[in-house]
């Protein structure tokens, strides 16, 4: 029998701009083409779909331009989706969106303690059955132990130390199980350890391709989905089996966002996270 199509949640970029400056990359000057945002969005979910995968889509909203950025929505772990909570207000009101939108597809909707924030898939990502998470900036180190209690799974925290990286995704990228890209630099020294000692294959992406966004990548199987223009990375990656297939998303990085920031993964499945 055939596996499903991986579901993956995207936001079109009607209302996207960068209005408001709450990490390094936003500039009140830096304005977005919206055309050319579209463009790159709709090849970003073109090429998911080609890959095999099933878009599906919240609308979005003319006061909120960052949700566009699905990967902030929440963690969602089988019929469970772990809600996000915005550490900045300019991004508050998402969070209610998100939730309705995850109710209304039959996700079980779990808000965590009041006084914690996290911010979803930009700072919890799966390596096998293992969930690395980063905290600092935006994300709560404490959130790590909810989790960790909630899903009964290992969480391993990594401290964010660059600014330009505010949340995990923008500088690991676990590929498979196995594999993950990651910008050493962005980690305290404790937490370059923790990726050396759990990840099989780490994958040290160098500093001028970490900050045109390679390691916020989407895989899809033994593809690769990331922003043009890293060819070191794309050789060691294409030395390890991996297929990659660059894109220009250079409208989002004016946000600080690239192609994992704008995808949100739906179907971790539940079998792959052992429960107490």
């Amino acid at each position: 029998m055939e596996s499903q199509a991986p579901r993956i949640l995207m936001c079109p970029p009607d209302h996207y701009a960068v209005r408001y400056v709450i990490n390094p990359w936003m500039r009140s000057r830096r304005k977005v083409d919206p055309a050319r945002a579209h463009a790159q969005w709709e090849a970003l979910r073109e090429t998911l779909v080609s890959l095999g995968a099933r878009v599906l889509t919240v609308p979005p909203h003319p006061d909120l331009p960052d949700m566009v950025f699905t990967a902030n929505a929440g963690l969602p772990v089988g019929d469970t989706v772990f809600l996000s909570r915005f550490r900045h207000v300019q991004r508050r009101a998402e969070a209610r969106l998100f939730g309705s939108w995850f109710r209304a597809r039959g996700f079980d909707v779990v808000e965590l303690p009041p006084g914690l924030f996290f911010e979803g898939a930009g700072d919890a990502l799966f390596l096998g059955d293992v969930l690395f998470a980063g905290y600092r900036f935006r994300s709560d180190v404490g959130a790590h132990t909810f989790l960790a209690e909630r899903l009964g799974i290992r969480v391993l925290s990594l401290e964010l130390t660059d600014r330009r990286f505010y949340h995990l995704d923008t500088c690991f990228a676990p590929l498979g199980l196995e594999t993950a890209l990651y910008y050493p630099r962005a980690l305290d020294r404790y937490g370059r350890r923790v990726v050396e000692a759990n990840v099989p294959d780490p994958v040290s992406v160098p500093k001028a391709e970490a900050l045109s966004f390679a390691c916020n990548a989407v895989a899809l199987g033994r593809h690769v989905i990331l922003h043009r223009g890293a060819p070191k990375t794309r050789r060691r990656l294409e030395a390890r089996g991996f297929q990659v297939h660059e894109l220009d998303l250079s409208e989002f990085l004016k946000a600080g966002g690239s192609a994992k920031c704008l995808c949100l993964e739906l179907d971790r499945a539940v079998n792959e996270v052992p429960r107490p």
